[in-house]
């Protein structure tokens, strides 16, 4: 199993932080436009809750399409959500969302646990490959959240 921590301090509070990161629409925004990703929910889908899927049609290799869905299983509003996934390209995703209040803003960490699958084939891949691509998109995360609500 591989893992991926991010930690970005953003000057907002924490409730625009939470109004912003857990409104699964905004995902797209903070996504790469070459994994020409789109977000499938009805449009009445309101608030994030525990249980609640969410589906998406993304390329992340090869222009290749592949439908993902992630179930958010746990919430604690202003501090963090969970989400799993429950279709899609890799064996394990689970990405925690963290959010903590600081001196002038909050403190935001993505903690990712995640695995593929086809054994020995997966990790020659995650070697050659998905490990880059993984970093790449949280690098443009990041630059992305820095756009949108600048940095210290």
């Amino acid at each position: 199993m591989y893992q991926l921590r991010r930690i970005q301090s953003i000057p907002i509070s924490v409730k625009q932080a939470w109004d912003f990161f857990s409104k699964p629409e905004n995902l797209a925004k903070i996504t790469p436009e070459n994994l020409r990703f789109k977000i499938h929910l009805r449009s009445d889908a309101g608030e994030m809750y525990p249980g609640m899927i969410i589906t998406y049609t993304l390329s992340p290799l090869f222009r290749i399409s592949v439908n993902w869905a992630t179930e958010i299983t746990q919430i604690k509003p202003y501090k963090y959500f969970i989400d799993n996934q429950v279709k899609g390209p890799y064996k394990i995703w689970h990405h925690e969302h963290h959010f903590k209040e600081i001196e002038g803003g909050v403190e935001m960490q993505d903690i990712l646990f995640y695995d593929l699958p086809l054994g020995f084939i997966g990790k020659i891949l995650h070697k050659l490959i998905i490990k880059k691509r993984v970093k790449e998109i949280f690098d443009y995360r990041s630059q992305k959240i820095k756009e949108l609500f600048g940095s210290f």
